[in-house]
């Protein structure tokens, strides 16, 4: 039996490991008589080409970054924000746009009483807001997971210097496809630029101190106790590379497969910004769709009902609402995502599939 026919457009959620980022990782999961399976902190021979991998890993993923400043590889750009949440220890009001990920408004929660920045009904987050008076910590992502708008956050910066506060953008949807903003903290992850799962990091602006989130070692630089995966790390950093290396061109693909996407969903309302946007990301509506039935019908169309980080949880998108949609409109929105390996050809199967199913439904 064949593998089935699936056709993938869910590429917020995660994308397919690049050929290249596979081929990376191969000499670092050696079994006995090989020579790549060295702890990258052991002192020997071994251990010293596995850290040497690792190195040259760090390189080409500080390369996504603003130059200067530290690159700590973390397991996730969960943890990846959570070290910078938590290793701060703000000590004031920490202020987060109203449609972060997860990652930043369940940790900025936890951490006590937090201000959420609106945004307008194009989900951009407003420079004009009232900020509270001891803020510390402003969290503003680049690119947004559900909507894909494009946040200004150059100017937000700027905003958070002047009140003498760090900011923290997560750019894990922007990262090896835009060039990342300036910040004073930077969360990305791998998966989400066609590298490995399991890897994530964070960038760290020169003279910023953190505060260890895992203890018990004392391995990257001090902040982050376990052992590294030589593996995971040349995963990522030939992924980080292979992206810098073909940003122009996969950009031009997308945005491509974007206008196809908008001929062929034509009559479906666009959620989010349709200028200040990375337009791999289309979040449409249909009034009175029923995702379930819709996603059921195209069992083979890999696409979200919202984010999968909120799949299954029956509430309506934070991000939709934060836009002013109603229940019943965010419920009735559907994400397609596509990138560097989704044809044009794959694209037009899926949205027929999708477009049908949904027309019989009346």
């Amino acid at each position: 039996m064949g593998k089935p026919h699936v056709i993938y457009c869910d590429y917020q959620a995660t994308t397919p490991l690049a050929p290249e980022a596979r081929e990376a990782m191969l000499p670092w999961l050696d079994g006995p008589g090989g020579t790549g399976f060295g702890n990258p902190h052991s002192a020997h021979r071994m251990g010293r080409m596995a850290a040497a991998a690792v190195e040259v890993a760090r390189e080409h993923v500080a390369a996504l970054f603003p130059a200067g400043g530290k690159v700590i590889f973390t397991g996730s750009a969960t943890e990846a924000i959570n070290l910078a949440m938590r290793g701060v220890e703000p000590g004031g009001m920490i202020a987060a746009s109203a449609i972060e990920h997860a990652a930043v408004l369940d940790t900025a929660g936890a951490l006590g009483a937090f201000h959420a920045i609106d945004v307008d009904a194009a989900g951009i987050a407003g420079l004009d807001g009232d900020l509270p008076e001891d803020v510390s910590l402003i969290a503003v992502m680049q690119v947004n997971n559900e909507i894909g708008t494009i946040q200004p956050v150059a100017d937000w910066h700027e905003r958070a210097q002047a009140r003498g506060a760090l900011l923290l953008c997560d750019a894990v949807q922007a990262a090896g496809k835009i060039e990342i903003a300036d910040a004073d903290m930077i969360a990305v992850s791998a998966h989400k630029l066609h590298g490995p799962k399991g890897i994530g990091a964070l960038w760290v602006r020169d003279g910023i101190e953190l505060e260890a989130l895992i203890t018990g070692g004392g391995q990257e630089q001090g902040l982050r106790s376990g052992t590294l995966s030589p593996a995971l790390c040349a995963g990522f950093g030939a992924a980080a590379k292979l992206a810098l290396d073909r940003q122009v061109q996969d950009a031009a693909h997308v945005q491509a497969l974007w206008n196809r996407a908008l001929e062929l969903f034509d009559g479906w309302t666009l959620n989010g910004s349709a200028e200040q946007r990375w337009h791999g990301n289309l979040n449409i509506r249909r009034d009175g769709l029923d995702v379930a039935r819709l996603m059921s019908d195209c069992r083979n169309v890999m696409f979200s009902a919202g984010s999968a980080c909120a799949s299954g949880s029956g509430r309506p998108s934070h991000v939709l609402r934060a836009l002013g949609l109603s229940d019943a409109q965010a419920k009735s929105s559907i994400r397609l995502g596509f990138g560097r390996y989704t044809t044009i050809e794959q694209f037009e199967e899926a949205a027929e599939a999708i477009i049908s199913a949904a027309n019989s439904q009346g």
